[in-house]
């Protein structure tokens, strides 16, 4: 019997309402609703449109069991611009469903690190609580942010936060984002850390403020209901992320003796040497430099405006030069679980009843990655059969 709730799943991940879809396979809106809510089943020519769109055995269809779990949207540190946010929140939380679900698949062939993570989150859980009535919110922020640096063991030029986050439990993977979306992040309801990052193109020093970011919503607003809060709420709530990425990546002591080197910290090129160092963006120094009183109201001003002169605001210097580096967690565990030949791709598409095209989809890998480790090429799911020769 056709499962409905199969075919509204693989929907949502793929960010299709009903009506696309409707269109995309040429049946009515109504048809899809009843697909769905199991009160009619497609015909075989409608479900092998889905087979070949979603790129799914048509056993996926016809099976209760998923290897996908379950997210609370309101708990994801995700807020797109778009009226349709809520839409667009309920795509990426059945996303992070099917990514956790594939990760709980590999977990029983691979033993990952202890979830550091899990013991610096549950610190900051009891921290906030004894000192929230009687410590500032700005001084709790900084005591977390230091505090977390230290034990993740993080380097002096934060140029390996990336590789520190995903040992230390975090999955950290990548997906096309809405262009005013950077990154988001979440707990799953056992406890594993995600940060999803966009594919835009952004600098290495961008993207390690928005990993830096996205920690501090894991450690300082854990089940916090994001999409219950009003404008002005989130974005105090943004700024605390913000502040945390601050105080995390240029911690204050070390950073106030590199600032008061320098001579005119109105001027955006006289912290390029301090961007070397710290790999943070040179906007994002002179605003903790103005945060922690070293620039003043008109210095500020004077800065930006500096910035906007030499174009700095869209590339700034080294941005060029310092590679984007790409999580490495998940796609090593499948290399490491193929070429040791403890499990095959063609087990994981048996298992999952998902092609190599939507578990690289699922995954934010590319598609010539698990294509090379096909023994035989795949057609939605289903190998093709060679002509045997008499």
């Amino acid at each position: 019997m056709f499962v409905g709730k199969k075919l509204t799943d693989i929907r949502l991940l793929h960010g299709y309402s009903r009506n696309e879809l409707a269109t995309l396979v040429n049946v009515s809106e109504q048809s899809i609703w009843q697909y769905e809510n199991n009160y009619n089943g497609p015909k075989l020519e409608v479900v092998n449109k889905f087979k070949k769109l979603f790129n799914v055995k048509t056993k996926y269809f016809y099976e209760e069991k998923s290897c996908k779990t379950d997210f609370d949207p309101s708990l994801l540190a995700y807020r797109s611009k778009e009226i349709n946010s809520i839409v667009k929140t309920r795509y990426e939380a059945t996303h992070l469903e099917f990514i956790d679900g594939f990760i709980n698949l590999l977990e029983g062939y691979i033993a990952y690190p202890e979830n550091r993570l899990l013991i610096i989150r549950d610190y900051c859980i009891r921290f906030i609580g004894e000192t929230s009535e009687h410590m500032d919110r700005t001084e709790v922020i900084r005591h977390i942010a230091e505090y977390a640096r230290k034990e993740l063991g993080l380097s002096d030029d934060n140029k390996k936060l990336l590789f520190v986050l995903e040992k230390n439990g975090v999955f950290v993977l990548e997906k096309h984002l809405d262009e005013d979306i950077d990154a988001y992040s979440t707990w799953s309801k056992n406890d594993k850390p995600f940060i999803i990052l966009g594919t835009a193109k952004k600098s290495f020093v961008r993207r390690n403020f928005n990993l830096a970011h996205e920690l501090g919503h894991l450690l300082l607003h854990y089940k916090m209901e994001l999409s219950e809060l009003t404008k002005s709420e989130y974005k105090k709530v943004e700024a605390e992320a913000h502040d945390f990425a601050s105080y995390f990546l240029m911690p204050e002591k070390e950073f106030t003796k590199d600032i008061q080197q320098i001579k005119r910290l109105s001027n955006p090129n006289a912290y390029i040497d301090l961007k070397e160092k710290w790999s943070v963006s040179i906007s994002a120094m002179a605003h903790y430099a103005r945060k922690l009183g070293y620039l003043t109201y008109e210095q500020h001003r004077y800065f930006y405006a500096s910035l906007n002169r030499y174009n700095y605001s869209y590339i700034e210097p080294l941005d060029d030069k310092i590679k984007v580096i790409r999580p490495g967690k998940v796609k090593s565990s499948l290399e490491f679980l193929f070429d040791n030949k403890i499990i095959t791709l063609e087990d994981l598409i048996t298992i999952t009843n998902y092609n190599e095209k939507l578990i690289a989809k699922i995954l934010g890998l590319n598609e010539s990655l698990l294509s090379s480790y096909l023994k035989e090429p795949t057609f939605y799911g289903v190998s093709y059969i060679r002509e045997r020769k008499i």
